[in-house]
């Protein structure tokens, strides 16, 4: 058996990171067992599907280096690949159905329906459908068909339970009165999700169907479809729930759920794979941080847990922060410019300015966005509105360290000089450790203070000589001490 696997979004909005952990499980999957990984677009809610979402979505898979063997832009045996293009096949295998006894037409209103349904309620019964045109007479259902009386067709739901051995789940038993006889084609000619899924992952010959636990309930009426049309039924693994740490469904109101929002934040593409696979997935050595290999050498379907997996922005950045780290600081700046202020102050220095200054501040920031605000600190020559910052400018010696310093700029200036070097900082901080006798915390500090405008910081000497003179020059005379 060539095993063959799918991922099938609506192209209704942007790719939801949890729709991106179903895709890459399905598609390590497939690669582990070398198999297919087949990419189809569920298009079918024509009023809310978009073209744009469909390649945003394309677009969001290949930067996680999610490649699918076929789909819409690259076309196999099995296509066409969008539900929107296949819309016939779905009424020939309905008209099949009606045709072997096994759906019929209903010609039943929206109005009545709602009449029924609201009656059901009232009496307490499941408001399932009462079967009003279950057994009408084939002819009298033609008649009306060619009298152009609008009509949906359903499926005749068999009194039987249904069993169901999940990859992840184990046996999973639904009740024969779980559903009545369900529409498996509107009025407008359109199949309904569970239909047409039936189809194309029969058509499609997939073998395993990966997907997240809220389509366990569609698994009965699927089921059923498949015995209908005397089908091999796919091995289903129904993985486990993303939530918020409320735990109540990953949403919007979570903050960023869809994989553009996390690129645009500056996240690498690697870490969003190391860190979707281990939301219902551990690694066999309880690793937290490796690399796309590691995990095709290790996933297992067996390791899927059945918990709902808690969505944590706190372990995604600290995952995404090591993978930053690995990172050589050339591999870094050739990803960091849309990242970055709109101003050139940055992008006009030096390649090795630029490696310096990544090289410093890398092992501080979590995402390539995290960059910005360290540039703006050496580049801005205002001071900030720091109670730490007043408090070692009040001490007694930092007015001399600023004068002092103040001298030394000056005679850098003039010199032609650009940057301080850490040559010169140390030659300063020796002078006013001998001849000022300041040393200790008022020094280092103090000199931090009137450098930077900051008490705390990275190292001072290679963050002094990143920071144009010009720069040091007019914080100093702003500086009040």
């Amino acid at each position: 058996m060539t095993v063959r696997v799918r991922f099938a979004p609506s192209p209704t909005g942007f790719l939801h990171i949890g729709g991106a952990r179903t895709a890459l499980y399905s598609s390590i999957f497939a690669k582990k067992n070398k198999g297919t990984f087949v990419l189809r677009v569920e298009d079918t809610d024509l009023e809310r599907s978009k073209k744009e979402y469909e390649d945003s979505q394309i677009e969001d898979l290949k930067w996680l280096g999610i490649e699918y063997d076929e789909g819409p832009d690259r076309p196999g045996e099995c296509g066409p690949y969008r539900q929107s293009e296949r819309i016939e096949l779905y009424k020939k295998y309905a008209t099949q159905l009606v045709d072997q006894g096994l759906a019929f037409p209903c010609f039943c209103t929206d109005e009545e329906l709602d009449a029924k349904r609201k009656k059901a309620e009232e009496e307490k019964r499941a408001p399932h459908y009462d079967g009003t045109c279950r057994d009408l007479d084939p002819e009298v259902a033609k008649a009306r068909i060619e009298k152009g009386d609008k009509f949906t067709i359903r499926f005749k739901v068999p009194k039987k339970t249904i069993t169901v051995n999940d990859l992840i789940r184990g046996e999973v038993t639904f009740p024969d009165d779980m559903v009545g006889d369900f529409v498996i084609l509107r009025s407008n000619g359109l199949p309904v999700y569970n239909f047409c899924c039936v189809i194309d992952d029969w058509l499609m010959k997939m073998t395993h169907v990966i997907r997240a636990e809220d389509h366990l309930p569609n698994t009965m009426r699927q089921v059923m479809i498949y015995e209908a049309l005397e089908a091999e039924l796919p091995q289903f693994a129904h993985v486990s729930l993303l939530v918020g740490h409320d735990r109540a469904k990953l949403s919007k109101r979570h903050g960023a759920t869809s994989v553009t929002m996390f690129r645009e934040q500056g996240y690498l593409p690697e870490a969003m794979v190391n860190y979707l696979s281990l939301l219902g997935w551990s690694h066999p050595d309880e690793k937290d941080v490796f690399t796309r290999e590691e995990l095709l050498l290790h996933f297992d379907l067996k390791r899927l847990g059945k918990a709902a997996a808690t969505f944590d922005m706190v372990k995604l950045g600290y995952i995404n922060g090591q993978h930053l780290k690995n990172l050589s600081s050339k591999e870094i700046l050739s990803k960091i410019d849309s990242f970055l202020p709109k101003d050139t102050a940055f992008k006009n220095q030096e390649p090795s300015w630029k490696e310096e200054f990544v090289d410093l501040f890398k092992e501080k920031v979590d995402t390539l966005e995290g960059f910005g605000p360290f540039i703006e600190d050496i580049f801005n020559s205002e001071l900030r509105d720091d109670e730490d910052l007043k408090e070692v400018l009040s001490w007694e010696t930092t007015p001399k360290i600023k004068e002092y310093l103040i001298n030394k700029v000056d005679e850098a200036k003039k010199e032609g000089l650009l940057f301080l070097t850490p040559e010169l900082i140390d030659e300063y901080l020796t002078t006013l450790k001998k001849e000022h006798k300041i040393k200790g915390k008022n020094l280092f500090k103090g000199t931090r203070a009137v450098l930077t405008g900051r008490a705390e910081g990275p190292d001072l000497k290679r963050f002094v000589a990143l920071t144009p003179l010009e720069v040091i020059s007019s914080r100093l005379q702003k500086i009040d001490a």
